[in-house]
């Protein structure tokens, strides 16, 4: 596959600017869902009087209820448990499923963390990000290019953190990891980069920038691949692994944005410094 960089690449930049902009406007607007395990809600044990699958079993709840925030936890034969993310009175809940499954149980559960442990998560991503930062700052011991891979890193989890705003993809313990393994993706491939064309010697900056990207489009698109097979897995026939599908879009969505970010935003930088500096 032959590529041939844009003359042009100045403009390519913004481009990756702007779809962070909007990823932060969706996020600031529409903020993040919580799922249950962050706000807790009501956990049921149901016995099904008709047979049906989980996907419809969450529909009914879904419709009837008027509420987004179901999963159906575990299904065998004709007993079902399912979780809530709104605290529904009991009587309102037995009513909405009257002719399709009777009530075994009902309570309502706290989160499974409290605010407390949810801002040392928060501050542990936080960290993770600065310690990376400082990681990057190290190796390379240049300012603008450090903070060209700095750049990207956030831009790649602010449109991550859009989408799952956009797709109501909820903040849950699985996609606060998916978050802090994209962090470690989009350092790869910007490291990948900034090493070819600052540490090497050989060829033209365009030669190695190609050669870079042939490399970190390999890696990002066996990824994404990968990711998008885990997703196709879990929405069509294991739709119960819920956490699993929401880690692979958190993940599809961020990749995605690392090659634009990476190889418009990251690269259009270095060429403008490089040459700038020759």
């Amino acid at each position: 596959m032959k590529i041939k960089l844009p003359e042009s690449y100045k403009l390519l930049i913004i481009i990756p600017l702007i779809i962070t902009i909007s990823s932060l406007g969706i996020l600031l607007s529409h903020g993040l869902e919580e799922s249950v395990d962050l706000k807790g809600g009501s956990i049921a044990e149901l016995t099904l009087e008709k047979r049906m699958d989980q996907t419809e079993l969450k529909t009914i709840i879904q419709e009837k209820l008027k509420i987004k925030d179901v999963n159906v936890v575990s299904m065998k034969g004709n007993e079902a448990t399912v979780q809530m993310g709104s605290d529904i009175q009991v009587d309102e809940f037995t009513r909405a499923l009257e002719g399709t499954a009777k009530v075994k149980s009902y309570r309502s559960v706290g989160p499974i963390l409290g605010k407390e442990a949810m801002k040392q998560i928060y501050w542990a991503v936080g960290f993770a990000f600065l310690f990376m930062s400082i990681t990057v700052l190290i190796t390379f011991r240049n300012l603008i290019p450090s903070l060209a891979v700095i750049m990207v890193a956030a831009s790649d989890i602010i449109i991550a953190l859009g989408g799952m705003s956009l797709f109501k993809i909820p903040l849950s313990l699985a996609s606060i990891g998916a978050i802090l393994m994209l962090i470690g993706y989009s350092v790869d491939t910007d490291i990948l980069l900034t090493t070819r064309l600052l540490k090497q010697r050989k060829g033209k900056i365009t030669e190695r920038a190609i050669g870079a990207i042939k490399t970190g489009l390999t890696m990002s698109g066996s990824a994404i691949a990968s990711m998008s097979a885990l997703y196709i897995v879990t929405v069509f026939i294991i739709p119960e692994a819920e956490v699993l599908s929401n880690i692979a879009a958190v993940l599809i969505i961020g990749l995605s944005a690392d090659i634009l970010t990476t190889w418009l935003m990251n690269l259009g930088i270095l060429r403008w410094y490089l040459e700038a500096k020759s």
